[in-house]
Parts: C-alpha cells; structure tokens; sequence
C-alpha cells in the first residue's frame, strides 16, 4: 500500500486506474442497441435446451429422496409446524426404505439407453 499525505492507492491497482489529480477514469461500456435492431432479434429462433427424459426422471427421483432425508433429519420442518414430531420420526425410518429405492432408480434408469 501506498500512502501519500490524504491518498492513499493499492499497488495492485494499474497505473492509468488513477488518472490526474486523483481523477478516477470510468468504465467505457458498450452503446445500447437502436430500436431498429431489436426487430431482427425477433426473426431469429431461440435454441432450445434439449435434456433428455432419463436425466429429467433421475433428477426428479433424486430431489424426492432428498426430501426424504430433510424432512426426516433436519428438524427444521417440525418446528416451524409443517409436520409434527411424531410424523419426522416416522420420515426418518421411511428414509431407510425410500432412499435405497431411489438410488436403484436412479441406477436403473442410467443403464436403460433413450429410445
């Protein structure tokens, strides 16, 4: 660091960050299109995004034994009142059996080549 009477200045910064008499440069930013460009934009299609069905289901069925595993460990949801104890303790055990069956889902569908 650098320090000169009431400025002081990094020495990471570059030297024409700081300009003349402690001026600071501004950023230079691009124009804003005109509005007779925005029309072309319309005529030109949008690419669309192209996942398949497998990996979709895997994320769904992943996202459900997720869940399972908050609402059973987290505690969070039966003390704001979403569940009740008793109901978090029953999710616990269920997540023994949901969580398993998830991942053989999971694996299952990633074997399956998309037709």
């Amino acid at each position: 660091m650098l320090l000169s009477g009431k400025n002081f200045m990094l020495t990471k910064i570059p030297h024409n960050f700081v300009g003349e008499k402690g001026k600071r440069f501004t950023a230079t930013f691009a124009k804003k299109p005109e509005i007779s460009n925005l029309s072309d934009n319309k005529e030109k299609p949008i690419p669309k995004l192209k996942i398949p069905k497998n990996i979709l289901a895997q994320s769904a069925i992943a996202v459900l034994g997720l869940g399972y595993v908050d609402a059973g460990y987290s505690g969070d949801w039966s003390r704001i009142g979403v569940i009740s104890k008793e109901a978090e303790e029953m999710l616990k055990i269920a997540a023994f059996l949901v969580v398993p069956l998830c991942l053989f889902a999971i694996i299952n569908l990633a074997r399956k080549p998309e037709k």
